[in-house]
């Protein structure tokens, strides 16, 4: 089983939306073969709290844009991380700091990456990076 067009759709609207605002590392993940909650996680991150909200806000905007709300919002108060679940997509957007350390891609490897429009750019492997800036650290 395969996300559904309906969850490539959003994905890819939330996905553009987060673009906008700015949203680094923007990355789509195929979760329906692992979970049967929800087709796809979108993944992306800011460098500070104020930012996570905007992009939230903007994925909101856009998406309402279309008549489609989340049934569930968690982590706005605090801006670090919020969660955004519109059923067919779960969107996650987090402060850099939090991306590394909870490493959602990492554990959700088994789900497959899922092409973004031109629009919202190559993701980077920020825990490539991280790993490589602590060897060089060293």
């Amino acid at each position: 089983m395969t996300a559904s067009a309906r969850a490539l759709e959003l994905t890819a609207i939330a996905a553009e939306a987060a673009a906008e605002k700015l949203a680094e590392d923007i990355v789509a993940l195929d979760v329906s073969e692992t979970l049967v909650i929800t087709d796809v996680f979108l993944l992306c991150s800011a460098a500070n709290d104020r930012q996570v909200k905007a992009i939230v806000d903007g994925i909101e905007e856009a998406l309402d844009k279309i008549d489609v709300d989340p049934v569930r919002r968690e982590g706005e108060r605090d801006g670090r991380w919020v969660l955004l679940d519109y059923i067919d997509i779960v969107v996650h957007v987090q402060h850099d700091e939090e991306r590394h350390y909870y490493g959602l891609e990492r554990l959700w490897k088994d789900g497959t990456r899922i092409p973004l429009p031109e629009s919202v750019g190559k993701p980077r492997d920020v825990h490539a990076e991280r790993d490589g800036d602590a060897a060089s650290d060293a």
